[in-house]
């Protein structure tokens, strides 16, 4: 089996080769951008399977990147941020992003979150899955991950697709955001839960946008969020 590939995009030398060095030690393919133009150069030609993402980059910043990766590609990318960045990682989580990580970190908190999301990106289920309905025509089809409104295909990245589809597999049951993370990230978030909220936001507009129940997405204050058939 072929050792996962992570591109990391840093203008820091520091930490692009701190990050390279430990993810290389945990047995990784690597690659390395020093700003956003060679980083969507590398990540078109190269295709890998997880982008560590830094917001302030040179050329083209680390938010453009992501916006311009989502227009075609459902790779999964880490964020990282510093501390005080919260609206930018507000703005990235609805991008697209699939988790950040916030400057200083932890090799080991950084390790963790890249095999939980390499984890959840890789998973296939075990058995063929029945095919998924919900309110206004939606469907989708575990097995061979697609989505859509009649005959009307739906673009979700990965991220949204598996969210749909813990919320389609439990009709009218609320999901708290703690499961949710469990479920579709894949580990337990400790602390701000802000990426649940994102993730439900860009899936909301998807199914308005296809002239669907988006509002059958109800929000359950304080709680998490549940599918209303």
């Amino acid at each position: 089996m072929c050792p996962s590939s992570i591109l990391v995009v840093d203008d820091e030398a520091a930490v692009t080769d701190l990050l390279a060095y430990n993810l290389r030690k945990a047995g990784y393919e690597v690659l390395c951008a020093a700003d956003g133009r060679q980083a969507l150069k590398l990540a078109r030609e190269s295709s890998p399977d997880l982008i560590l993402l830094d917001l302030m980059l040179p050329e083209v910043d680390g938010l453009e990147v992501c916006r311009e990766l989502r227009k075609s590609s459902s790779v999964p990318i880490i964020m990282i941020t510093a501390l005080g960045e919260e609206i930018d990682r507000v703005v990235g989580l609805e991008l697209g992003a699939d988790d950040y990580i916030a400057k200083p970190f932890g090799v080991r908190e950084l390790l963790a979150r890249v095999k939980a999301v390499l984890r959840r990106a890789a998973a296939q289920p075990a058995m063929p899955a029945a095919l998924l309905d919900g309110p206004g025509g939606l469907r989708l089809d575990p097995d061979g991950h697609s989505a859509g409104v009649a005959n009307t295909p739906l673009e979700l990245t990965r991220l949204e697709f598996d969210l749909l589809q813990q919320l389609l597999s439990n009709p009218g049951r609320v999901l708290t955001r703690e499961r949710l993370l469990e479920q579709v990230w894949g580990y337990d978030y400790v602390g701000d839960t802000r990426a649940v909220d994102s993730a439900v936001k860009r899936l909301r507009a998807k199914l308005r946008a296809a002239a669907t129940a988006a509002d059958a997405i109800e929000a359950v204050r304080g709680v998490g969020y549940r599918l209303n058939p």
